[in-house]
Formats: C-alpha cells, sequence, structure tokens
C-alpha cells in the first residue's frame, strides 16, 4: 500500500481531512483545488482597504462544535498545535418581531464553538501541508476518466491539461456531479455518472441552501450589541451575525462583522441573477440592503468604513444523503464522495465523512 498515487479533489474541511488520513496511512495524496488556497467554507477572505490597511474575514463557517469523539480527537490534536481555540463570547438570538435579545446560555443552549487561529482556514492550510500530501491549488478538474483497461482513474484539468493517473480518488465537490457545473463553467459534468448508477440516484442534484456574506468593518466597537454572535429570527434578509474580530487569535485594530442573509433573501437574487460571477453593482446593492436590514433592528449601528458582499451560491446543502454510510462509495472503482452533505449540513459533519472516505480507502489498499 505504501506510496499507492491516490487523488482527492478540494480542499475544503473534509478533503483536507480526508488528505491527511490518507497520507499517514501511508498514501501517496495528490490534493486537487480550483481556488488559490485551501477552505472552502472555511476560508478566510482578504480585503485591502484606500489607506493600506488589510482587513481579514471568515465570511464562510463562524465555528464549528465537535460532539463525535473522533472529531473531537482531532480537534484537541488541533488545539495543542494552536491551529483552534475555544471563541469563549456570549452569543443569542435577535427576535425581529419584538425587537429583544434572547441569551442563548441563560437558555442553556450552550456547545463549545470552536475557531481555527488566526483564520478559519488555519486547520485546513496544516492539513494540506502534511507529509504525504502534494497540494496543487489553482487547478480546476474538468474531468475524472476510469480507465478500464488499465485499472486506473485519469484526471483532465478544466483546461485539457493531464493531471495524472490515481489508484483511487475521493470527490468532495457535489456540484461534479451537478447542473450547477454546466451552468457555471459551460463545460460537461466532470463525472460520467454513468460509470456509477447507484450513487447516481443519491448525487442528482442535491438541494442546496444559498447565502449572501456581508463583511463589514467599524473603526468602534458596536457597544449596543449584548452579544459576539446572534442568529436573527424574523426577519425576511438576515439570519445571522457575528463579530469577527473578537475570535481569538485576530487582529482587533477595527471591529469586524460578518452578516449572513437568508435563503428565501438569497434564492431571490440569484432567481434574477443566475449563477454566473456577479457585477460589481449587483453586490453593490446587496450589500446596500443586508445593512440597512442591519440597521432596521434598531441596534444603534455607526457607518461602517468597509462593506463588501459575497455569495455563497451552493455552499450550504440542504439535505443528507448518507448518514449511515458517511460517505458515498465503490470498491471496484475506488472511488468516493465525501462532504457535509453526506453526514450533517456543518464542519462537524464535513471531518465526519472526510474520514470515512479515507477509511474505505485506506482499508481497501491494506488489503491488497
Amino acid at each position: 500500500m505504501k506510496g499507492t498515487k491516490v487523488a482527492v479533489v478540494g480542499s475544503g474541511i473534509s478533503g483536507a481531512v480526508c488528505a491527511s488520513s490518507l497520507a499517514r496511512n501511508g498514501l501517496s495524496v495528490t490534493l486537487f483545488e480550483s481556488a488559490r488556497g485551501p477552505g472552502g467554507r472555511m476560508s478566510q477572505r482578504r480585503e485591502n482597504v484606500e489607506d493600506g490597511k488589510e482587513l481579514l474575514f471568515d465570511h464562510g463557517a463562524p465555528f464549528f462544535t465537535a460532539n463525535n469523539t473522533e472529531v473531537l480527537s482531532l480537534v484537541h490534536e488541533w488545539e495543542s498545535k494552536g491551529l483552534a481555540a475555544i471563541w469563549k463570547e456570549k452569543f443569542g438570538s435577535f427576535d425581529h418581531t419584538s425587537n429583544k435579545f434572547v441569551d442563548l446560555e441563560q437558555e442553556g443552549l450552550i456547545s463549545k464553538r470552536y475557531v481555527g487561529i488566526p483564520g478559519m482556514n488555519s486547520v485546513c492550510r496544516a492539513l494540506c501541508r502534511e507529509p504525504g500530501v502534494e497540494s496543487k491549488f489553482g487547478t480546476s478538474v474538468g474531468r475524472l476518466e476510469w480507465l478500464e483497461d488499465q485499472n486506473l482513474w485519469s484526471l483532465i484539468g478544466l483546461d485539457g491539461q493531464n493531471l495524472g493517473q490515481f489508484k483511487g480518488v475521493v470527490a468532495t465537490d457535489k456540484n461534479i456531479v451537478s447542473p450547477r457545473f454546466t451552468s457555471v463553467t459551460g463545460k460537461p459534468l466532470p463525472l460520467d455518472l454513468k460509470l456509477f448508477p447507484e450513487l447516481a440516484v443519491k448525487l442528482n442534484d442535491i438541494p442546496v441552501r444559498p447565502c449572501f456574506a456581508l463583511m463589514i468593518a467599524f473603526a468602534e466597537p458596536l457597544t449596543s450589541i449584548p452579544f459576539k454572535g446572534f442568529s436573527i429570527k424574523n426577519s425576511e434578509v438576515l439570519s445571522w451575525a457575528h463579530c469577527d474580530s473578537s475570535k481569538p487569535g485576530r487582529s482587533t485594530s477595527s471591529e469586524r462583522w460578518v452578516l449572513h442573509s437568508t435563503m428565501e433573501y438569497a434564492q431571490r437574487i440569484i432567481a434574477q441573477t443566475g449563477l454566473q460571477k456577479l457585477s460589481d453593482a449587483t453586490l453593490t446593492k446587496v450589500a446596500e440592503e443586508l445593512f440597512q436590514e442591519l440597521q432596521s433592528l434598531g441596534l444603534n449601528i455607526s457607518q461602517p468604513f468597509f462593506k463588501k458582499a459575497h455569495r455563497w451560491g451552493s455552499a450550504f446543502p440542504a439535505t443528507s444523503i448518507a448518514r449511515e454510510e458517511k460517505c458515498l462509495w465503490d470498491g471496484n472503482k475506488r472511488f468516493a464522495i465525501c462532504g457535509d452533505f453526506c453526514v450533517s449540513p456543518d464542519v462537524e459533519g464535513a471531518i465526519v465523512s472526510g474520514l470515512a472516505a479515507a477509511s474505505k480507502l485506506s482499508e481497501l489498499f491494506s488489503c491488497l
């Protein structure tokens, strides 16, 4: 098994954990990621403002929880390496109808919230650099071809480049088998689902919850808000807000917040614009509408010196397709699909699924 070449497509937390686990089991892993860096929804956004100041935002997953014993073990390892820490702040809920906050801790709805240090992408970045993992960022996989006569997988880049041949493949991006891939890239689906008729049924257009994130920065703290993170009820526009600069290991030179829209708001915008790249005018309009909704909560919000919106078009799954199996697996072709859409739509679900896919491949190769 030692040195067997396998490919992992996608460097979100599911792919990063999977790649790390495979490498620790002696396999030679090549990880492909279309973005410039790792993280997926755990990526960190870097923005520069006019005075040359750099602003960093965790604009996707604000934190993660851990209850599964395997996941807890990993999280404790990350804590010991300084890659993660507990976010020890007060969290609440705001009802837009009554204009009142509820303290979640007083309600007994408390769970340890972990964040990456110094950004949410720190864990993924470290995992992608582990011995045995070769990470190729800015590389989009356009086609995964099964070579029956050679009993191998051949990966082709979106630009037609030959990316190599591999004994096994783990895919972590649900869009490689979704019509959304074609609507965004104009290219055919990377994976021919005729190879996996049983998997095709489960993978057929997994429903998603789109979301817009608004990144805002203030020169002074928002003292009128009693919590550093809160869900928002009875708003048609906003669902969540958190103070990103209150997390451990972050710069406090400015107060930075991230707001998440409701799914319904995002769906309305996408119905008008499609999933192609948004114009600056549309993103500016979205930013204004999300900020106006925050102001309408009656919290005496000052004007930010930075404001920018980001669209998460299909990142948040609305269903779980492999709760029991934890990943989709074809042993004959040594192919797995993992991600939060398999187990549960959160970071912990993504980790559990990535570990399950790594276990399937590792066990198979250990028997050969």
